[in-house]
Parts: structure tokens; C-alpha cells; sequence
């Protein structure tokens, strides 16, 4: 098992029939300017888990960083449609106190993984 998670939402494996009509649309323009826009909003989220920390940066000229200690979490839920589940997606929420995720990020490559991280860490921590 990895140790480390830093990954940006997947945009192709994330909504492929939507990448495939940007993808149709590109002799209109409009196509390349879908992409343009789904591809750098992919790049400007990050979701990283380090040590005992889970980090989320979102934002391409103003940065809105979110930090939480691992110890704190309460829940890691992952949701997946079948195509998301196919290509090996999905939406992650991070709970701590309250019915409110604290994190919640469309799109993510491998959450199982994110999720048996923070397991682990908590596991070790406690």
C-alpha cells in the first residue's frame, strides 16, 4: 500500500461522456474552450494526506486551503456511480463534527486509497 496521496481530480475517467462531446465540439470552438476550462479547474484542486494531515487546496489566482488533523475525522465517505467505479473514480467527503462534510472533492483518482490512508493513520495515532 502507497503511503502518500496527492492527486488532482481525474477529468477524462471523471465524466467521459462529457470529455467526448468537448472532444466533438472542438471544430465549433466551443469544445476548446470546455476543455481549457475543465482542465484547469482539475489543476487548481489538490487533495493530499501527509503524516497526520489532510490537505485540500483549491484555486488557480486566489488559494482556499483547507487543513484538517487526521485524529479529528470521524468519516471518510467515498460515492460512486457505476462508471465511476469502472474507471476507478469518485467523490470524496471528509467528516469531522456535524452532518457537513468538511472536504468534499468530485472526480478523485483511487479514493479507496485516500480512505485506507487515513485508516492507517488513525490507526497508527491511536
Amino acid at each position: 500500500m502507497t503511503s502518500h496521496y496527492a492527486e488532482h481530480p481525474a477529468m477524462f475517467r471523471n465524466n467521459p461522456l462529457g470529455f467526448i462531446l468537448a472532444v466533438i465540439l472542438i471544430p465549433a470552438a466551443i469544445g476548446i474552450l470546455i476543455l481549457m476550462v475543465w482542465y484547469l479547474k482539475c489543476k487548481s484542486t489538490l487533495l493530499e494526506i501527509n503524516d497526520n494531515e489532510i490537505i485540500l487546496e483549491q484555486g488557480l489566482l486566489s488559494k482556499e486551503r483547507t487543513e484538517l488533523n487526521v485524529s479529528g475525522i470521524r468519516t471518510v465517505k467515498i460515492k460512486q456511480s457505476l462508471f465511476n467505479r469502472l474507471f476507478g473514480v469518485g467523490t470524496l467527503s471528509v467528516y469531522t463534527a456535524g452532518d457537513n462534510p468538511e472536504i468534499q472533492v468530485h472526480g478523485m483518482p483511487r479514493p479507496e486509497v485516500f480512505r485506507d490512508l487515513v485508516k492507517a493513520r488513525q490507526s497508527d495515532a491511536g
